[in-house]
């Protein structure tokens, strides 16, 4: 299914779907658009068995996502109804990236700011460029932030760090967003192409149920609420033990040959 704006790119390649943020002459900024294109993008990724992972990236070398677009606020946020159904469908959006059912990563070269840094965490892992930025700017801007967005950053990089990033609001090198355990790894920029197809193919060849457990386990620990659902946790790991995959995984090990896993 192609996307519904050119603005946002939806790519297969193999066991890999790619959705690229396309505006590189604003820096990937998100307008209402592209927000709205993203949970038909990744119903499509989801639905085709083909796919086991998705990299969320942003065309150019400039910019991952440098935060929403601002230039169209006038005529899509204008409004307190405007701002409400705004900000209703890009949390559907965000929402939906969280909850994919497949593992995501995010390649990140050049500017990660704001919302887009919001979008990178959302992701299951991140990969960066040494040259990428990172910042959430909202102390210079009098933005507020809700719970759920600081709990997803202070899970990563706890309180501490969490608060640095909000107060201070100045960018971070890639090297310093490491440290804090923002991202993942950080490669050269002429590798960052190569590394990550190398994570996906890695990932592809595993199982994709016992993926599929743990980043569900993981959701409900990271609960806000602090009541994870440990009987879905529970489900998804007796899937796994009465699954075909099982089978396989245990064949190919005794026959000393790589498993070939099939999702069921």
């Amino acid at each position: 299914m192609p996307s519904p704006t050119p603005r946002m790119l939806a790519e297969k390649h193999g066991a890999v779907g790619r959705m690229v943020f396309n505006k590189p002459e604003r820096l990937n900024a998100t307008s209402l658009d592209m927000w709205e294109a993203i949970p038909t993008i990744l119903d499509d990724f989801e639905s085709d068995p083909a796919i086991r992972v998705i990299v969320v990236t942003g065309a150019g070398d400039k910019a991952f996502v440098s935060g929403a677009d601002i230039s169209e606020f006038e005529t899509v946020r204008s409004t307190p109804e405007q701002v409400q159904r705004y900000e209703e469908i890009a949390e559907r959006a965000s929402g939906r990236l969280a909850r994919c059912s497949k593992p995501t990563i995010a390649r990140i070269r050049g500017y990660c700011v704001g919302g887009g840094l919001a979008t990178a965490l959302t992701c299951d892992l991140r990969i960066a460029s040494e040259d990428s930025r990172f910042a959430v700017p909202a102390a210079k801007l009098g933005l507020g932030y809700r719970a759920a967005g600081i709990q997803t950053l202070m899970s990563l990089v706890g309180p501490a760090f969490a608060k640095e990033i909000f107060y201070t609001g100045r960018q971070f090198t890639a090297a310093e967003a490491q440290g804090m355990g923002l991202v993942n790894r950080v490669v050269p920029v002429a590798e960052l192409d190569a590394y990550v197809m190398r994570y996906c193919e890695t990932i592809a060849a595993n199982a994709p149920l016992t993926i599929h457990a743990v980043k569900r386990t993981v959701e409900e620990l990271s609960r806000l609420d602090g009541r994870p659902d440990l009987g879905r946790s529970a489900a998804l790991v007796k899937e796994c033990f009465e699954s075909a995959d099982y089978i396989e995984g245990r064949r190919a090990f005794m026959e000393k040959r790589r498993p070939v896993f099939k999702g069921r």
